[in-house]
């Protein structure tokens, strides 16, 4: 958990960090549902090289970004796994009592970890380069048309704000209760699995006591500084868009129109292959 970065803002300068906010929104919505439509390596290429395109016009260290990642490796191992075993098809690979994996459940467990890999990877990219309060701006003005509706958008996008920040804060509140159960004699790498889930109690019950506090701590000071939501309220930066923000649209506009192009031509050259077939 101490490794855990997900959900931080890297400092740095770079025209990604440079961009508007709302245009890293729109650059992760658009490449997380692209990874949903992916049916083949080609696709996921095109993915995978967009992906270190952003990281490397981030200047933020690679192993940084897989450092964040290693928190993840069991679920994705676990899911993975599931998929393997699940997935049907007629091609069998290995087949010993009830575990038979086939070509089809090889093929759905390496799409389904590159799209969970890259999902991970490209959304965190939007916490990586932008700071919570950006964030919270980027959101409330892209939802703003919401207001008409009487939709508390600023509230809404504070409370998402609010949320990313308090992750490292409870990761640090959290290494901080195991080092000091520790120092009282506690291994946490002895014994089995439910052993191991027992001693995890002591932890989750003053976690969550810290979080209630935090929270009512946090209430407290936003009252006594006199806050009533985003009625009235005006920017100290007000967003507006510059000819990086209008660039890195186009580069999106790009990769869909190479994403769609690359789709069509796998399809017909499926086409003509079951045509040629018959």
């Amino acid at each position: 958990m101490r490794e855990m970065t997900i959900g931080q803002f890297y400092s740095t300068d770079s025209h990604v960090h440079r961009l508007d906010p709302r245009v890293k929104i729109v650059i992760t919505f658009v490449y997380v549902i692209s990874l949903f439509f992916m049916r083949s390596m080609v696709m996921y290429g095109l993915a995978f090289i967009a992906l270190l395109v952003y990281i490397k016009l981030s200047n933020i260290p690679l192993r940084y970004i897989i450092k964040g990642t290693k928190v993840l490796v069991w679920f994705l191992l676990f899911t993975v796994i599931l998929q393997l075993f699940t997935v049907q098809g007629a091609q069998t690979i290995i087949e010993w009592n009830f575990i038979r994996i086939t070509k089809a459940g090889v093929y759905a467990a390496c799409y389904l970890f590159l799209r969970l890999m890259f999902m991970i990877v490209g959304s965190s990219m939007m916490t990586y380069t932008t700071t919570p309060n950006q964030l919270t701006d980027g959101l409330e003005k892209m939802l703003s048309w919401m207001n008409k509706l009487r939709v508390p958008v600023h509230e809404l996008a504070m409370i998402m704000s609010i949320a990313l920040r308090f992750i490292p804060v409870l990761t640090e509140e959290l290494d901080r209760i195991m080092k000091a159960q520790m120092a009282r004699g506690v291994d946490f790498k002895e014994g089995n699995i439910f052993e191991r889930l027992k001693k995890m109690m002591p932890i989750i019950v003053p976690l969550f006591v810290s979080a209630i506090r935090r929270s009512n701590e946090l209430a407290l000071a936003m009252d006594a500084r006199c806050y009533h939501g985003g009625e009235g309220r005006t920017k100290m930066k007000p967003l507006k868009y510059k000819r990086g923000d209008y660039i890195a649209y186009a580069l999106v506009v790009i990769y869909l129109i190479i994403l769609i192009v690359i789709k069509r031509m796998l399809h017909l050259s499926m086409f003509d292959a079951m045509a040629g077939n018959l």
